[in-house]
């Protein structure tokens, strides 16, 4: 592949996980994002489905990410693990009209920092997403402190109101998490990373991380 420009390009191929509880829209958000496609009638994903969607982030940089949508997996427990095997990223998605997919959020959070560290040990970066932002919630209004302080507190990145009907906040969340899951290979010990780029000492990676809420 030679290039008549000096210039290197870097690729990446991220494996990335899209978790939740059934029907909270995670195959139409992966079908928004990676095709711009909506449909009101998806069938229940049964085992697992995975779409790539490649992203020419910057002049030098290309991204493979690579979506696992999950569901009926949670049936059988023993498939989790593969499925989770080398992922560097993760969505959790609720459904904004369902209060109980919500409550669950924490669930399939331990579940995946049990089956899955980056090569540091840290837990890899997840963004939580409010999916169905378009129609009526279920609960309190909005309280966006408290989904702030919640993410805080459970060690998401930050959240993200979608839809993946209207289109609200779908390329945002991905590219929120694509910056962080870039973020965080640059700073560990097996990059051979640029004099340019800043090492991060890991163990703050993991605190600061933390806070860094939208």
């Amino acid at each position: 592949m030679a290039s008549g420009m000096g210039t290197e390009c870097k690729e990446y191929l991220f494996k990335v996980l899209v978790i939740g509880e059934l029907g909270v829209g995670k195959t139409s958000l992966i079908k928004r994002y990676v095709h711009q496609l909506f449909s009101q009638h998806y069938r229940a994903t049964i085992g697992v489905d995975f779409a790539l969607k490649v992203i020419n982030w910057d002049s030098k940089t290309l991204v493979r990410l690579q979506l696992w949508d999950i569901a009926g997996q949670e049936r059988f427990g023993n498939m989790t693990r593969v499925y989770y095997k080398e992922a560097v990223g993760a969505f959790v998605v609720f459904d904004v009209t369902r209060g109980s997919t919500f409550e669950a959020v924490s669930k399939w959070k331990h579940d995946l920092d049990s089956k899955v560290k980056l090569p540091n040990g840290g837990p890899i970066p997840v963004v939580l997403l409010a999916n169905k932002c378009d129609q009526k919630k279920d609960g309190n209004g909005d309280n966006s402190s408290n989904m702030d302080q919640f993410c805080k507190e459970s060690g998401f990145l930050g959240w993200f109101e979608t839809s993946a009907k209207d289109n609200i906040n779908v390329e945002e969340a991905a590219r929120f998490l694509v910056e962080n899951i870039l973020i965080k290979d640059k700073s560990l010990p097996n990059e051979d990373s640029n004099g340019d780029t800043v090492k991060l000492d890991q163990e703050k990676v993991a605190t600061e991380s933390k806070s860094q809420c939208c």
